[in-house]
């Protein structure tokens, strides 16, 4: 019990600042245009989410905070559409300021197509990056690797269109 209530203050103790903080407007400007950049590469979908906090809902389970933030970056995943890709290729970057969990959630068209080691190694160097409070490396990285799979695995048809199906700004909440 002593546990969530210290899950409670901490995500109640960060607002919608935290993330202005960490992504400020000209990065975020930044980090649409690479995603848009990126998409132009490839048939794939890029999502990057990243909230200060959890909504009270999720703190009052018992589970482990990673547990939690990899439940959360699913939901958003279908929340978000991501998983409706017409070749199953979105992937979402999902950053949880309050706990300093990072979750990446592939569609299963890329997905059966990576290692799965892959997945946390990237969360590995995101973090590193992170504990060195720089954001923009970090997240400009992990789009440049996500990237660079989507283009070894879907890359553009020529003379097919390629049409933009999810927003290219990333959401701060």
């Amino acid at each position: 019990m002593l546990s969530r209530l210290k899950r409670i203050f901490r995500h109640r103790w960060v607002d919608d600042a935290a993330t202005q903080h960490v992504i400020a407007p000209d990065l975020l400007e930044r980090l649409q245009q690479r995603v848009a950049a990126s998409e132009q590469r490839h048939s794939g979908e890029v999502r990057i989410y990243i909230e200060a906090g959890l909504p009270l809902g999720h703190l009052w389970t018992d589970a482990p905070t990673q547990q939690i933030a990899r439940q959360r970056a699913l939901d958003l995943f279908s929340q978000l559409r991501v998983w409706d890709t017409a070749a199953n290729n979105g992937v979402l970057i999902y950053l949880l300021l309050a706990e300093h969990e990072i979750e990446i959630v592939a569609d299963r068209g890329l997905n059966e197509r990576v290692e799965p080691a892959f997945w946390p190694a990237l969360v590995t160097r995101m973090s590193g990056a992170f504990k060195q409070a720089q954001f923009e490396v970090g997240l400009t990285n992990a789009l440049a690797e996500v990237s660079a799979l989507l283009v070894q695995h879907f890359p553009l048809v020529a003379n097919k269109a390629n049409p933009n199906e999810l927003p290219d700004a990333p959401i701060l909440n």
